[in-house]
């Protein structure tokens, strides 16, 4: 016999009914289906959708296949942006309440997922949804309420970007993204700037959109100082987490010839020294990362040279 601790049958002596019956999670997956399908339809309901949105956004990770479900609902999409156009008025003077805040972030959250799912990603972007998170994105009130509207939405949009998808970086680019990012990147919470930061950084790993920053000086110049404006305010308040995107940032800028000769004078001079070393300690791949940039910037004025001609001989023998 086997000892009880290790004993196959469940406690109390009753049947152990995942080995009697192998369909119990397909059964347990249909019932959660079932009960998606009832809180979407729910939406439709103003008098049952706050219900179903708290519900939805809470269990949307046990939720198989809910993106599909939520843009194949009648109705469904629909109720979604009409809670996110429904608090327009109370952005700006900014009266947002902390439970208004909570129900359209609810309704972000679902938006998130559709963002997220390969089946409605492409869907999503064709609709142009981005563009009712970007009056969120504009807002200067640093209340708890609207921090979490900013944060939910950078949310939606960090989804979009994390598949690595040309097709998503050039819509976004056409679209005002940049400055929104880099407001928040600004006045944002510690979170927000992180998420905020981390959407710039894919754009710019992306060819399409490190071509488009680099393309003039405003817009180059534009990024390279809020990055270094966050790279200062973070010898007061350090971010390990945060300072790992903009150190990834600035090493992507260096691999356009002109973004990288334009950081030998506005790269910060405490990024060249050991003032984030503590900061660092726990994380070898930024410290590879610090390490790569600061060689790159120093060997600027060489690679320039050999882009237009110079050739090896040149770097080599310089």
């Amino acid at each position: 016999m086997l000892p009880q601790s290790v004993s196959p049958s469940p406690p109390f002596g009753g049947p152990n009914t995942s080995s009697a019956n192998p369909n119990t999670a397909q059964a347990s997956k249909d019932r959660n289906m079932a009960s998606a399908e009832q809180l979407v339809f729910d939406l439709s309901n103003p008098d049952l959708r706050e219900n179903a949105l708290h519900e939805l956004s809470k269990k949307r990770e046990i939720f198989q296949d809910l993106a599909p479900l939520l843009w194949s609902t009648p109705g469904a999409i629909a109720a979604l942006l009409q809670e996110i156009v429904s608090i327009y008025p109370v952005l700006s003077p900014p009266t947002l309440t902390p439970a208004a805040s909570n129900r359209v972030c609810n309704a972000l959250a679902l938006l998130q997922c559709v963002a997220s799912h390969p089946d409605t990603r492409t869907l999503f972007l064709n609709a142009h949804i981005p563009l009712y998170l970007y009056p969120f994105l504009n807002t200067t009130s640093k209340t708890r309420p609207f921090e979490y509207l900013r944060l939910t939405s950078l949310g939606v949009i960090g989804a979009l970007v994390k598949v690595d998808d040309t097709e998503v970086i050039s819509f976004l680019l056409s679209t005002e993204i940049i400055p929104l990012c880099l407001r928040t990147m600004e006045m944002g919470s510690e979170l927000s700037k992180t998420v905020a930061t981390f959407i710039v950084q894919k754009i710019l790993l992306d060819e399409v959109g490190l071509r488009y920053i680099c393309a003039t000086a405003e817009r180059f110049f534009a990024v390279a100082r809020v990055l270094g404006a966050m790279v200062n305010s973070l010898t007061e308040q350090p971010s390990s987490r945060l300072l790992k995107h903009i150190i990834r940032c600035y090493l992507r800028l260096t691999d356009n010839p002109r973004a990288c000769e334009a950081l030998k004078t506005c790269l910060p001079e405490i990024l060249r020294d050991a003032t984030f070393s503590s900061c660092l300690r726990e994380d070898p791949t930024t410290k590879r990362w610090l390490q790569q940039l600061i060689n790159n910037v120093a060997l600027g004025n060489r690679v320039a040279a050999f882009q237009v001609g110079g050739g090896l001989e040149h770097i080599l023998g310089s």
